[in-house]
């Protein structure tokens, strides 16, 4: 029986398999399947681990994750408050970057596998590994350098540094925010994670003109990832549309998957790539809360139509609200599984 590690190999690599590789981001909900508030579920690296092995079991989708919320990388620099929900993602309520001598004061973390924030990822890990390692791919998500500065001084005040400068102070972030990324990269595979979900919404046209794409976002990307190589990275965008930057990317970094977003034809984006990497079709999961089981079984149908013609294609979702019914994500998995098969 082909295992899900195999069968996005071989997709990869544009051999046949049994079916393309399905991939399903349930985070939060893993809360749900154990009957616990959000809050106390991501205090434990067991409990994330737990819920992600049931989720996956629950579901039959290829992967699971190690991710408990984006505000973890905000809590490797020393943010001390995250805002959870009780129906959703948990939020960085405190911007540990508040002037400019923040900046320079700011302290990447020496190792941070000893950093008491990574503990628990770890833990988690440690679980994953032992329980589907080398059978399901474990997925791990770092920010970009690019992108980390919005998480640690707000959006409204990066894109005012990033744009306006003053230029020491935005180079000083930029690198600072490198290093860590290399550091957790380096620290998140050690400890048995196989994807890396590259998530850089200042790399795409959606966020900056192409020109400063090209001077800024391509620059850093480099920087970020040559010391510690594409292997098993994934381009992601946050949602934000890639399509327009994917032949200068594969041709920079050598990235070897594509994470769509699902506001661009999927079509469209095999045709980038021609061939030269995977290619993920993104299902718009957002909308997923009010369609019925039926339009959600026809949108992962029409998405399959389009992307797996000339192989390397898989399907995937974004941040899959806690909204979306149950019935919905079921109908989106059959229809993937069942319009997903090869042979």
């Amino acid at each position: 029986m082909t295992t899900a590690v195999q069968r996005l190999a071989d997709t990869a690599a544009g051999k046949m398999a049994d079916r393309i590789p399905v991939f399903c981001n349930l985070l939060d909900q893993g809360a749900r399947e154990l009957g616990l508030p959000l809050n106390e579920y991501y205090s434990r690296g067991e409990y994330v681990a737990e819920g992600q092995l049931r989720l996956q079991k629950k579901y039959g989708y290829d992967n699971v994750w190690c991710l408990f919320y984006v505000g973890k990388e905000a809590e490797l620099f020393g943010c001390r408050k995250i805002i959870f929900a009780e129906d959703g993602p948990p939020n960085v309520g405190e911007m540990i970057l508040e002037t400019y001598d923040d900046v320079y004061r700011l302290q990447v973390p020496e190792d941070v596998t000893s950093h008491p924030a990574f503990e628990e990822t770890r833990k988690c890990l440690d679980i994953l590994k032992r329980e589907v390692g080398g059978k399901r791919p474990i997925c791990a998500y770092v920010t970009a350098s690019m992108t980390l500065p919005a998480i640690l001084m707000g959006m409204e005040n990066w894109l005012a540094l990033l744009l306006s400068g003053p230029l020491d102070v935005r180079d000083e972030l930029l690198e600072k925010c490198s290093e860590f990324f290399r550091k957790q990269v380096a620290a998140l595979r050690n400890a048995g994670a196989d994807i890396i979900l590259y998530s850089n919404p200042f790399g795409s046209v959606d966020f900056l003109p192409m020109r400063m794409f090209e001077m800024l976002s391509l620059p850093w990307m480099e920087r970020d990832l040559k010391p510690v190589g594409a292997d098993g990275v994934v381009y992601y965008c946050g949602g934000a549309r890639l399509i327009p930057v994917i032949d200068r990317v594969i041709e920079r970094t050598g990235i070897g998957a594509y994470y769509l977003s699902p506001l661009e034809s999927v079509a469209a984006g095999k045709r980038a790539i021609e061939g030269r990497a995977l290619c993920a079709g993104v299902i718009n999961d957002i909308r997923m809360i009010d369609w019925s089981p039926q339009e959600v079984r026809e949108e992962v149908k029409r998405i399959l139509a389009e992307g797996m013609p000339g192989g390397r294609f898989m399907f995937g979702t974004v941040v899959m609200p806690w909204s979306i019914p149950d019935a919905n994500i079921r109908a989106m998995l059959e229809a993937a599984f069942e319009f997903g098969r090869l042979q």
